[in-house]
């Protein structure tokens, strides 16, 4: 038998063990206000009753599991056959009754019984043949519809099992595109200027192959995690725009926390990456004096603030959208949906500020880690 038919047959069973107990105490009750109306016998006894549902059962199986193997489509084909099995099934229910009777020895023919009696038996009561054969098509009716109905249910629910699952892969698959956001661009711009570097500043030039290698480490660290601590972020952001300072002089100045002195928060991974790319690439558009790049970090009671401003020229356009911007927005919105926000406007005085608000992510095992410390040393003092 299928593995998939296990919970059919579990329910084709409970359902049958049902019909039999109905069926007996139906009749039971019945015979039992007619003998009181002096009424002879009218309904076979107990004991050949649960013989015949007894008997009738493996037929039962047989027929449940052909009908789920013939299905239903198409309807026009398969619904005349499924009936046939229906009435199959319910034509033997008097053969069944009168072998339960035989069985439970309350057939007085019994020497006599054979397949020619069975025959006239039918022919003599063929309405009362004709009462049972419905009587059992109706409940082999309701066995067909309780087994349709669940293998309705379990259709339904491998199928959105199957569709959560596409969707995860394609999340996944979406952020880990999202996340490797260091464009190209910006490191052929970097190579160019180690490249510019080696001949008349070969220790420089070495520093920034060595620094340029730590962002591309952190970088393939950070593609294969969703999350990582809010001090990661800023340490990568630091690195990257560190190396633009190299590369633009005089012209950059960077302005970021320490990394060690942030708030143990965990943020999308390289969240930032994006802004201060548009910081360094638009506020040294068109702007011929130094411009300044701040990186900030708040949180409140259950929301995370962090911030990237960078002064700009007065001709400066408003960039509201733009590959970067709207990457950020997609991600935040699979992590987050709504809880989670990007605002890029004028900040005035020449600044520009994109903001990201998000949901406060507790880590608890540095806080933990970093009591335990303060505990540690106050005890030794």
């Amino acid at each position: 038998m299928n593995s998939r038919f296990h919970v059919p047959f579990f329910i084709v069973t409970v359902f049958w063990v049902y019909v039999a107990v109905c069926d007996v105490l139906g009749a039971n009750s019945t015979q039992t206000a007619l003998t009181a109306l002096h009424f002879s016998q009218v309904f076979a006894p107990s004991p050949a009753q649960l013989l015949q549902h007894l008997f009738l059962y493996p037929p039962l199986l047989g027929c449940v599991w052909g009908s789920t193997r013939l299905g239903w489509q198409p309807f026009a084909r398969r619904f005349p056959l499924q009936v046939l099995l229906g009435i199959a099934f319910s034509a033997l229910a008097i053969p069944c009754l009168v072998l339960g009777d035989i069985a439970a020895g309350d057939y007085a023919a019994a020497p006599q019984v054979s397949v020619a009696s069975f025959a006239q038996a039918a022919a003599i009561e063929a309405p009362i043949w004709l009462s049972s054969v419905m009587k059992f098509l109706l409940n082999y009716a309701f066995a067909i519809a309780l087994v349709a109905g669940f293998e309705l249910y379990r259709t339904l629910r491998d199928e959105e099992t199957h569709s959560a699952a596409l969707e995860r892969a394609f999340a996944t698959a979406r952020l880990a595109s999202l996340r490797m956001q260091l464009s190209p661009h910006s490191l052929f711009n970097l190579l160019h200027t180690i490249q510019g570097q080696i001949e008349w500043d070969p220790g420089a030039a070495r520093a920034l192959v060595v620094r340029l290698g730590e962002l591309l480490r952190r970088l393939l660290n950070a593609s294969e995690r969703e999350f990582w601590r809010l001090g990661d972020e800023v340490r990568f952001a630091r690195l990257y725009l560190e190396l633009q300072q190299k590369r633009f002089a005089d012209r950059l100045e960077v302005v970021a926390p320490d990394p060690t002195g942030l708030t143990a928060v965990w943020v999308p991974t390289l969240i930032l990456q994006p802004l201060v790319e548009n910081a360094v690439v638009h506020g040294l558009a068109g702007h011929r004096a130094a411009v300044t790049i701040t990186v900030q970090a708040s949180a409140s009671e259950d929301e995370l603030t962090v911030r990237v401003v960078n002064t700009t020229s007065a001709e400066a356009r408003p960039r509201t959208g733009g590959i970067g911007l709207n990457n950020v927005r997609d991600r935040l919105a699979i992590h987050f949906e709504e809880r989670a926000s990007l605002r890029a406007a004028p900040g005035g005085a020449g600044q520009w500020v994109a903001e990201i608000r998000l949901p406060l992510l507790i880590d608890v095992g540095a806080q933990a880690a970093q009591l335990g410390g303060t505990d540690a040393q106050r005890d030794a003092c």
